[in-house]
């Protein structure tokens, strides 16, 4: 059993018969009355998000997990298929579990989260950004850049980003990973 102190990013805990991490807190002390944590928790099994209130003290049910390094094999349908970096065992995990699965690119290396209790991938952490190349964008028209104008590309994975008038098509952009947007042109 832990506490309410024991609360930070990345926590997984049992709440309401379900499996939720930890994706914001903020300890709150008011000045009148107890202290509690204000907490955003999303569900591990649907992807739901719910904003939830601590009190101070509260116990909590945390769940243990082990992070593992997986490689990103291929997509088949809603399923996603990786394999363990170190013994080379391979899973399935279905599209929902992920963050942002349309930035996944076959050969990224992510962080898998696996409840030890019952052996089952809990959630998959992307890195922080990724680079792609860009396989669609509409040209940019010269001297339309008074204003921070971004135009749609595409990019190898299929997902569309919003990306400012110079990036052409062949571009490698980075992309932030937990917003889905563009961060930089990368140059080689």
């Amino acid at each position: 059993m832990a506490s309410t102190s024991d609360i930070k990013n990345g926590l997984c805990i049992k709440y309401n018969n379900d499996i939720y991490k930890i994706i914001e807190f903020l300890h709150v002390k008011p000045g009148k009355g107890p202290a509690f944590v204000r907490t955003k928790l999303r569900s591990l099994t649907n992807g739901k998000v719910l904003d939830n209130t601590f009190s101070a003290g509260h116990k909590i049910d945390e769940v243990r997990v082990e992070n593992h390094k997986f490689q990103f094999l291929y997509p088949e349908g809603d399923e996603f298929h990786f394999m363990n970096t170190e013994t080379f065992e391979q899973i399935t995990l279905n599209k929902n579990i992920l963050d942002s699965p349309d930035l996944l690119k076959e050969g990224e290396n992510v962080m898998v989260s696996i409840n030890t209790e019952t052996d089952l991938p809990l959630s998959v952490d992307m890195p922080a950004s990724v680079i792609l190349v860009v396989t669609y964008a509409e040209p940019g028209i010269k001297g339309n850049t008074a204003t921070n104008a971004t135009k749609s590309a595409t990019v190898e994975t299929g997902a569309s980003v919003n990306v400012p008038l110079f990036i052409n098509e062949g571009d490698k952009i980075k992309i932030d990973t937990a917003s889905g947007s563009y961060m930089e042109r990368v140059k080689e």
